[in-house]
């Protein structure tokens, strides 16, 4: 497998956006879709097909004067954002730099594209960092405002990783290949250190471009359930939550705005907790014990839908579902002072 192979895995449905389409339907689905050419109209996105250059000027009308996070990997790496050789470290390094040096580095950059090194500036909050862009770009999701963000660079690949929330990923300027898989690949995917990665969240170890099967073997499972989204300057990848996305950007200039959102209210918290929390109480336990907590957590948490609860409503407690905001913030409260022990 290549990253040129991964091109024929079987491909994500589209839907043709040239025609409305109801976003609302998106928290109900559970497979990615391409919605192609929703955003084609956007100002950056028209500025981007005349030229980088057109677009790296709009984009500097918005940006605020907020140092970016840009990330130089050099030419060696072949845009790979990872580790580095004994995972004690990253291959790139980290600079503050306001937007004008960085587009001033792209540019440069793309006219020695095969010897260039990587720039890459990560999950750039709109709000923070381009205040003015949402104005003419961004999409209406749900009844709480999403979180967005701006990506931007050169020619990159990032691991394969996952989020808890939806996102919707609107390809500004440039081309870029998403290789997805279901949550249930974890395993496939092998994953590496949980409170150490580039971007924060856990990653593939895998390297798409040139898998070590003798080191990974079951990445080739993994591979029998992936899709594969090819998207153009103003296509949308709606990924959901949780799925597994490889990401290459495949031009010499890239421009993406994401937008994270949830099903759940932030109060009940990121899941995330809980899992670290299993990690501190839980998995050092004897198998035995591990198997019988699985069995409560199936029977309480990951399959409550499917038992009737034999309780009357005033009687559920924290087992009222939703959990009311009073209730959430009371069992936070309550935890915080148990972990202080």
């Amino acid at each position: 497998m290549s990253l040129a192979a991964l091109a024929q895995l079987p491909k994500v449905t589209v839907v043709d956006c040239t025609q409305p389409f109801d976003l609302t339907v998106l928290g109900d689905k559970d497979k990615p879709l391409i919605l192609r050419g929703l955003c084609a109209g956007w100002p950056l996105v028209q500025a981007g097909l005349q030229s980088a250059d057109a677009a790296a000027a709009l984009l500097q009308q918005y940006a605020s004067a907020e140092l970016l996070n840009a990330c130089y990997l050099p030419a060696s790496e072949q845009g790979r954002v990872f580790y580095n050789e004994q995972l004690t470290g990253f291959n790139f390094q980290s600079v503050r730099q306001d937007l004008t040096t960085v587009l001033s580095q792209l540019r440069s950059y793309a006219s020695q594209p095969e010897a260039a090194p990587t720039l890459y500036v990560g999950s750039s909050e709109v709000t923070k960092y381009f205040p003015g862009l949402l104005a003419e770009h961004g999409l209406a999701i749900a009844e709480g405002s999403p979180l967005t963000s701006v990506w931007l660079g050169n020619c990159s690949r990032i691991a394969a990783h996952f989020d808890f929330p939806h996102n919707l990923a609107c390809v500004l300027v440039g081309k870029r290949r998403f290789t997805l898989f279901p949550p249930e690949q974890i395993a496939n995917l092998y994953p590496g250190p949980m409170e150490f990665a580039p971007g924060g969240q856990d990653i593939s170890l895998v390297d798409f471009a040139n898998p070590d099967y003798a080191r990974f073997p079951r990445f080739k499972d993994s591979l029998a359930k992936a899709q594969v989204a090819d998207l153009e300057p103003g296509d949308v990848l709606f990924i959901p939550s949780m799925w597994w996305h490889h990401v290459e950007a495949l031009s010499s200039f890239n421009l993406l705005l994401t937008h994270w959102w949830r099903d759940t209210p932030a109060f009940l918290g990121r899941p995330t907790n809980a899992l670290l929390h299993s990690v501190l109480s839980l998995r050092s336990l004897p198998k035995a014990q591990r198997q019988a907590w699985q069995a409560i957590f199936d029977y309480y948490i990951f399959n409550h839908d499917e038992h009737s609860q034999q309780l009357p409503p005033q009687a559920e407690g924290l087992l009222q579902h939703p959990l009311p905001e009073q209730t959430a913030r009371q069992l936070r409260a309550d935890l915080t002072n148990k972990l202080k022990r």
